[in-house]
């Protein structure tokens, strides 16, 4: 204890009474080294897979998702399980097809993007628009695309942050709105992928802006981005034409974010809130994105349940409702629980696949630094960084996060996440026992220490730079 107390005195000049006990430490590295000899988390990626399948939202295999959490959640122990009514518009895919008609006809592998319309029957065509970037799409003159389809090259860069994602995405989420206004028919972008030479497009959500004038969207599976650039390099004009059988529901649909709580012994209206989001979208199966988040999560509060101790704070574990197409579940967390900050100790999400976490941040006052120190020392043998107090908490806690909730941000290796994401190769194959179990240990250690050190974290003034 000798050292953890000399860090406190190092950081803060003298010496500060930390909520943590050398007991409190010991069940944490007991967690930890259980967890990294077998988790169970894999066998819940499995069965949600499996069983289920994919979970787009609105879909039959949303409602088969819901009831597969509630019960998921009872067979791991959980004394109480309940649900909070999510309702969201839904969009169905449909059939999709493209192909290039002239010079030399080819068939295309494309995905419409979440929320596009779709087209006449017979489709659109028109000759393909390169632009290298949706910045220069976007700059394009009004009616300079009229009768013509726009197409963006841009290409994602691979990182482990994952952070070659935010420039490339602008071209999915904005692109149908730039194309409109220069009078485009439709708009194509390159995948936005890591994988260089698959046939297999990403999808993802897009949004019109409330434009009136609304035109269909697609992505192409990297490969054929490569053939339609070849063609367009010969000089002559390509004609392309895109059939989405695409639309949107009338009406709403109401599913659920599903809770699974640990009680805390001590004081059970504060919790800490940890969970990654249920649904996924249709091409695939879910594995990465995110059932591994869900089974990570879920094995790390059940194992907290099987202590001989309960944790002093409940462990609030959440699989959230559509955070593909709009981070619905997620706001309607936020909505109902604005009035509870103060009972939300600290909060994360595990939404970035099921590569090995390796960095640690965090998202709390200056004065709980020292503490946030302590609870990474039970992840430092596990070679995990510390990183800088700057975390976002994931997509799901944003809305808590943004009223002040801190935030434990565990990031995850996402080198070759970007290869699978959104696509028809999100399955369980892409996921590893042992990776999920090292990513369990983390959370379960943390969640476990958050619980016992209590509301030392925050809340983080509303006014903190965003991550």
């Amino acid at each position: 204890m000798l050292s953890r107390l000399l860090l406190l005195v190092l950081w803060t000049g003298s010496a500060v009474a930390s909520p943590l006990t050398e007991s409190d430490l010991a069940v944490a590295t007991d967690l930890r080294d259980s967890a990294l000899q077998g988790s169970g988390a894999y066998a819940i990626v499995e069965s949600l897979t499996t069983e289920v399948g994919h979970r787009m939202a609105g879909s039959e295999n949303d409602a088969k998702g819901v009831a597969w959490a509630i019960a998921k959640f009872k067979e791991l122990g959980y004394p109480r399980v309940y649900t909070q009514p999510v309702s969201f518009p839904v969009w169905e895919r449909g059939f999709e097809s493209a192909g290039i008609l002239s010079p030399t006809p080819q068939p295309l592998n494309i995905a419409a993007l979440g929320g596009s319309i779709g087209t006449p029957p017979e489709g659109v065509s028109g000759e393909i628009v390169r632009f290298d970037d949706a910045a220069a799409l976007q700059n394009a003159a009004a009616g300079s695309l009229a009768g013509k389809i726009a197409y963006v090259a841009y290409q994602m860069q691979r990182a482990r942050d994952g952070s070659g994602y935010g420039t490339a995405v602008m071209a999915r989420v904005s692109g149908a709105v730039y194309a409109a206004r220069a009078g485009a028919v439709a708009v194509l972008i390159r995948s936005v992928g890591t994988d260089r030479n698959s046939l297999t497009p990403h999808t993802g959500v897009m949004r019109y802006d409330n434009m009136l004038t609304r035109i269909p969207a697609a992505a192409l599976a990297n490969a054929d981005a490569d053939a339609l650039e070849q063609a367009l390099a010969a000089g002559e004009p390509v004609t392309v034409k895109l059939v989405l059988g695409s639309r949107s529901r009338k009406g709403e649909y109401t599913s659920a974010n599903v809770i699974g709580e640990i009680p805390g012994s001590e004081y059970p209206d504060e919790v800490v809130a940890i969970g990654g989001h249920l649904d996924s979208w249709d091409l695939g199966t879910g594995a990465i994105d995110d059932g591994a988040g869900v089974a990570i999560t879920m094995a790390a509060g059940a194992m907290i349940g099987k202590l001989p101790q309960a944790p002093k704070r409940t462990i609030r574990v959440i699989a959230f409702a559509n955070e593909e197409q709009g981070v619905f579940g997620g706001k309607e967390y936020g909505r109902v629980h604005a009035d509870q900050l103060q009972q939300h100790i600290i909060g994360g999400e595990s939404d970035f696949g099921a590569g090995k976490i390796w960095k640690f941040s965090s998202r709390v006052i200056d004065s709980a630094l020292p503490v946030v120190d302590q609870m990474y020392s039970v992840l430092a043998p596990m070679g995990i960084e510390r990183g800088d107090n700057n975390g976002s908490g994931g997509a799901d806690f944003s809305a808590m996060r943004d009223l002040g909730m801190p935030i434990m941000d565990l990031k995850q290796d996402g080198t070759n996440y970007f290869d699978y994401h959104h696509t028809a190769a999100d399955t369980l194959d892409k996921v590893d026992a042992g990776n999920l179990d090292f990513n369990v240990a983390a959370y379960a250690a943390l969640a476990w220490l958050a619980a016992q050190a209590g509301p030392v974290f925050g809340p983080v003034p509303v006014d903190a730079p965003k991550p």
